[in-house]
């Protein structure tokens, strides 16, 4: 790589994207330098969803160019690679484990012992050993397992989509704990939420997105958080 693409894990460059006549993004202009947790809030419908998917090559913008550590998306490589994406629902086979699910899904790369998928399942809080079917989670161990999917590759960049979504208290509260000890591991984050206090226990920047516009958002200091 060279230095440009050493400082910076995402890049993308006047990115635009419609729908017909409908604008989803308009010309964002995004920096990612690496080891650090990014926030993208704005209101419900305001395109963060769609705006991880073009980010990640799920989508490929209607103008403009997105580089994942250096390279282009749509031309060098069609998804963006060392990265884990959560943004829709994975379409799990109900009638299986969530080892079993994850072990099914880590055959596609052949990256993931089995190992690794318990820890995986430890890490989001989950137990590996757990041989009922996922059709008997409830929603919250659900979005733990959506998790658990977009970490078992131990990828460098994370892409989630309000990652605490449909946890209690509690369940938020370690997923903060993950994600903190994941970036002080030296781990690239980029999160939505539309959580103030989410924003600001997690984010060291966060950026708005309205109109179809991403533009840097200011919050209070960063709270103070340990990590247990």
């Amino acid at each position: 790589m060279n230095h440009f693409d050493e400082k910076f894990v995402l890049t993308a460059s006047d990115v635009a994207l419609s729908f017909g006549k409908k604008i989803a993004l308009d010309g964002v202009n995004l920096e990612l330098p690496r080891g650090k947790i990014y926030g993208v809030t704005g209101a419900n419908g305001a395109g963060k969803s769609v705006l991880l998917r073009c980010l990640s090559g799920f989508i490929r913008p209607t103008r403009g160019s997105v580089r994942i550590f250096g390279k282009e998306l749509g031309a060098e490589v069609e998804f963006a690679s060392d990265t884990g994406v959560l943004i829709d629902s994975p379409g799990f086979l109900r009638k299986k484990s969530a080892a079993e699910n994850l072990t099914i899904l880590a055959a596609v790369s052949g990256k993931v012992p089995a190992e690794r998928i318990r820890e995986t399942l430890r890490l989001v809080g989950l137990n590996g050993g757990d041989d009922r079917p996922v059709s008997c989670y409830s929603s919250g161990m659900l979005q733990r397992l959506y998790l658990a999917q977009a970490l078992m590759e131990d990828p460098e960049l994370l892409m989630l989509d309000e990652p605490t979504n449909m946890l209690d208290v509690n369940g938020q509260r370690q997923i903060y704990d993950l994600l903190v000890a994941l970036n002080r591991e030296g781990k690239t984050i980029l999160l939505t939420s539309n959580y103030p206090d989410e924003l600001k226990i997690l984010c060291d920047k966060v950026f708005k997105l309205d109109g179809g516009r991403l533009t840097p958002y200011e919050i209070a200091e960063r709270a103070a958080f340990a990590v247990t």
